[in-house]
């Protein structure tokens, strides 16, 4: 067995030696005149991903900072939390401590977010703002995105904070088109970077209704982002050696072009899917709603989960994940975000075809 593990995980997953050949540059100081070529030379590219005009901010935390950080600046009344997995489902939690009015819309582990039922709890007025996760991670569902982006710009009044964080360069997430007033997303997943660093950006709107709370804190006052980015600067010290990496990423992914890079994605994503059917297994997520960077397999054919994980480990060095939560070895995921080629998911799909064969 191979002392590397490799990460076939829904995140962290693998780090290329090019990105961390990146990160291991010297270090610079983060208000000098270098610092600043670097943030301001990422903006283009990182505007071209998001789809958006507007700023995007680098937040030295995981995702789950500028999570808090939203409800924090734009949360006046009452927020309208969507849940369908472990991750959605505790962003009431989070809202609550930051001692925001919350309420849960929850639908079943392994559904998409549904757009009607979004607009008929907008409609009550009790809220003005709503959180959503495009992609959920522990159960592989993607939401609609267009279509309860539409529902939500019905309510002029109502804030839409979007999680892409398995989502995000695997697949399109428009934010100026959909009218979303805060995108987020981690570097650990599809970007193929270490955790610790979030990217997110802010709609006017979004600035404007920030203005108006006076407990938004510090850290993740997106009013202070807005400030420093306006100087190519972070509010505090940004993780450099991290940034270092998103920007070599970011060659990578415009070396390849978005779009091809999308089209990987969802051709991986295929041969993992047909693995699934051709082994006798299902899909936890329905058809039309199954995620692009990862796959959540149900385990129907009740084999033992953790017995095929360690066989792919010794046998294989490599992993995949065995499930979260309350639907742990229930179902499995295997994630096919980042760097991955055709060659290099065969090599996985074999490993898991001879693991299976020795249950």
């Amino acid at each position: 067995m191979s002392d590397h593990i490799r990460l076939y995980i829904p995140g962290p997953i693998e780090v290329s030696p090019k990105s961390f050949e990146a990160m291991c540059k010297p270090m610079i100081g983060h208000r000098s005149k270098d610092f600043q070529a670097l943030y301001g030379g990422m903006q283009e590219r990182l505007q071209t991903l998001f789809e958006t005009k507007q700023p995007v901010f680098l937040s030295t935390s995981s995702a789950w900072g500028i999570m808090e950080g939203a409800l924090r600046n734009l949360v006046a009344k009452k927020v309208l939390c969507c849940g369908n997995g472990a991750f959605s489902d505790k962003w009431v939690d989070v809202a609550q401590r930051c001692g925001k009015q919350a309420e849960g819309l929850m639908f079943e582990w392994g559904q998409p977010v549904d757009p009607e039922t979004v607009r008929e709890k907008l409609s009550t007025g009790e809220f003005d703002a709503m959180t959503l996760i495009h992609n959920e991670t522990s159960t592989g569902v993607t939401s609609p995105l267009a279509e309860i982006a539409a529902v939500v710009r019905e309510f002029e009044d109502v804030m839409l904070i979007v999680d892409t964080v398995s989502s995000f360069s695997a697949e399109p997430t428009p934010v100026d088109i959909n009218g979303i007033d805060v995108m987020l997303t981690g570097s650990q997943k599809a970007l193929a970077l270490p955790p610790g660093l979030a990217l997110f950006t802010v709609s006017d709107a979004a600035f404007a209704r920030a203005e108006t709370i006076k407990d938004r804190g510090y850290y993740f006052d997106f009013l202070e982002f807005k400030k420093n980015q306006e100087k190519d600067m972070t509010p505090s010290t940004p993780c450099i050696h991290t940034i270092n990496g998103l920007n070599a990423k970011l060659d990578d992914i415009f070396n390849e072009g978005v779009e091809n890079r999308y089209a990987r994605h969802q051709r991986l994503n295929g041969l993992v899917a047909d693995w699934v059917t051709n082994n006798g297994f299902e899909f936890f997520a329905p058809e039309g709603y199954r995620s692009i960077g990862l796959t959540c397999i149900k385990n129907n054919r009740e084999i033992d989960v953790s017995r095929f994980n360690q066989l792919l480990i010794e046998n294989h060095s490599l992993t995949i994940n065995g499930g979260y939560g309350k639907i742990k070895g229930i179902t499995f995921r295997v994630s096919n975000m980042g760097d991955e080629t055709d060659e290099s998911i065969a090599g996985v799909l074999a490993a898991m075809d001879d693991s299976l064969a020795k249950l």
